[in-house]
C-alpha cells in the first residue's frame, strides 16, 4: 500500500505539472513579443519582466514554479533566458504556446540585429558608423569582466561552503576554461564539457556490486534524472563520415558556420555571455569577420532587445549574408525549444538533481573562466590608443559606478562617433 500511496502521488504530480491554457494564443504572441521588443539589458531584465507578467500580474505561476523554472534552465544549456520564456509559454498555453511564445520572443531581436549587421558590417560603411562601432567595440572586453566578475562571487561562495578539494576543484576549473578561452577558442566547449564531467565523476563516481550490477549509489536519482553520458557508437564507415564531417567544418562554409551555432546553442554552459570565447576564434578563424567587426557584432547583440545569443545572428550575416544570420539563428534556438519541450514537466525535479547539479558545479566554474578569459583577446583586438581609453571608461562605468551595460555601450559608442567627427584615427 505505501508503494500505491508513492505511485499516486507521483501520478498527482505528474498531472500538476501538465500545462493548463490559462491564456490564449494571441495574448501569448501579444505579451511575449512585447518583452521581445523592450527586452534591453539580456538575461536579468527578461526574468524580471517574466516574473512581473507570469507571477505578478497574471498569477499563471506561482513563485516557487518560477524559481524552479531559472533553475533548471541554468542547469541546461544554451541561453537560459530564452529556454525560461519557452517555459513560462509552455506553462500558459502547451505545446503551441511554448512555440508561438518562444519566436515571438526571439524574433524581434533577430529582425533588429541583422538590419544592424548590414548597417556595420557593410565594407563601404560610413564614417559615422565606422566611429560608433570602433567606441561601442572598445567595451566590449569590459563587458565581459563585468559578466564573469557578477558570476564569479556567488559560485566561489557556493564551493567555500562545500569544502576544502571542492575549492581546489573549482579554481582548477575556472583556469582551465580561462586558458581555453584564451588559447583554443573553437574547442572551449569540450573544455566546459569536461569539467562538467569531471565534477560528475568526482562527486558520483561509478559502482558496482560483486557480481557486476550496479551497486549502492549508482542507480539514477528520483524525478528525471538521466545521467549524463556522452556514449559514442562508431558503426561500420562512421569514422569516414566524421572524418568528412571535420573537413567540412575546418572549410569554413556553412557546415562550419552550423557547427559553430550549435555550439552556442546545444553545448554551451554558463549563460550568455559564454558565447563570446565560442564565437570569436571561429568569425575570426574563418575570415568571416575582423576582429573589429567580431567586437562590433557583440556590441550589437548587447544593446539590441531579445537574448543576447542573437549575437550569432550577426557573425551568421557576415559569414552569409540574411541567409547565413536566419540559419545561424535556427541552429541556436533550436535545442533550447526542444529542452523545454521535452523536459518541461520534470523542471522541478530537476532542480534537485544531484548530478545534474554536479555537472553544472564543473562546467559552471569553466564558462566563468572562459567569459573572464576571453576579455584578453578583445583587448589585443584594439588597435588605436584611444580605444584603451575608452575601455578604461567603461570598466569604471560597469565595475565603478554600477552603471548598466546598454548605457556603457552608447556612452562608447558616441565617444568613438566623437572622435571619427572630429578626424581621429580608426580600426582599419
Amino acid at each position: 500500500m505505501p508503494a500505491a500511496d508513492e505511485a499516486g502521488r507521483e501520478d498527482a504530480r505528474a498531472g500538476e505539472s501538465q500545462p493548463r491554457h490559462q491564456a490564449s494564443l494571441g495574448t501569448v504572441l501579444r505579451e511575449w513579443g512585447r518583452i521581445g521588443c523592450i527586452g534591453f539589458g539580456g538575461p536579468p531584465a527578461h526574468i524580471a519582466l517574466l516574473r512581473k507578467l507570469c507571477v505578478d500580474r497574471e498569477h499563471w505561476l506561482d513563485a516557487a514554479e518560477f524559481e524552479d523554472a531559472i533553475s533548471a534552465c541554468n542547469l541546461l544549456p544554451g541561453p537560459a533566458s530564452t529556454q525560461l520564456a519557452i517555459f513560462c509559454a509552455w506553462r500558459v498555453r502547451g505545446r503551441l504556446g511554448a512555440l508561438a511564445g518562444g519566436v515571438a520572443f526571439i524574433v524581434p531581436g533577430l529582425i533588429l540585429i541583422l538590419a544592424l549587421a548590414a548597417l556595420f558590417l557593410a565594407g563601404a560603411a560610413p564614417l559615422w558608423v565606422k566611429g560608433t562601432g570602433a567606441g561601442a567595440g572598445a567595451a566590449v572586453a569590459a563587458v565581459a569582466i563585468q559578466a564573469g566578475w557578477s558570476l564569479l562571487r556567488p559560485s566561489w561562495t557556493r564551493a567555500r561552503k562545500a569544502g576544502s578539494w571542492r575549492r581546489v576543484r573549482w579554481a582548477l576549473y575556472l583556469l582551465a576554461g580561462g586558458g581555453a578561452a584564451a588559447a583554443i577558442g573553437p574547442w572551449l566547449v569540450l573544455v566546459l564539457l569536461g569539467c562538467g564531467l569531471t565534477e560528475l565523476a568526482v562527486r558520483h563516481p561509478h559502482r558496482t556490486g560483486p557480481d557486476g550490477t550496479p551497486g549502492p549509489g549508482s542507480a539514477p536519482g528520483p524525478g528525471f534524472a538521466p545521467r549524463l553520458t556522452l556514449p559514442l557508437v562508431m558503426a561500420p564507415g562512421a569514422g569516414r563520415a566524421a572524418g568528412a564531417a571535420i573537413a567540412a567544418i575546418a572549410a569554413g562554409g556553412l557546415a562550419a558556420l552550423a557547427w559553430t551555432a550549435f555550439k552556442v546553442g546545444a553545448l554551451s554552459f554558463g549563460g550568455g555571455f559564454v558565447i563570446i570565447p565560442l564565437l570569436r576564434a571561429d568569425a575570426v578563424g574563418h575570415h568571416w569577420m575582423t576582429n573589429g567587426q567580431f567586437l562590433n557584432a557583440v556590441a550589437l547583440g548587447q544593446i539590441t532587445p531579445g537574448p543576447v545569443v542573437q549575437t550569432v545572428a550577426a557573425v551568421g550575416y557576415a559569414a552569409g549574408g540574411v541567409g547565413g544570420g536566419l540559419l545561424a539563428a535556427l541552429i541556436a534556438f533550436s535545442p533550447s525549444f526542444v529542452f523545454v519541450l521535452g523536459g518541461a514537466r520534470y523542471f522541478g525535479s530537476l532542480r534537485g538533481n544531484s548530478r545534474a547539479q554536479a555537472f553544472l558545479d564543473g562546467s559552471g566554474p569553466a564558462a566563468i573562466g572562459a567569459i573572464l578569459g576571453s576579455a584578453l583577446p578583445l583587448t589585443a583586438a584594439l588597435s588605436q590608443p584611444w580605444q584603451y581609453a575608452v575601455l578604461a571608461g567603461a570598466l569604471l562605468l560597469l565595475l565603478g559606478l554600477r552603471r548598466g551595460v546598454v548605457l556603457t555601450l552608447l556612452a562608447a559608442g558616441v565617444t568613438g562617433l566623437i572622435i571619427a567627427l572630429a578626424g581621429g584615427p580608426l580600426p582599419h
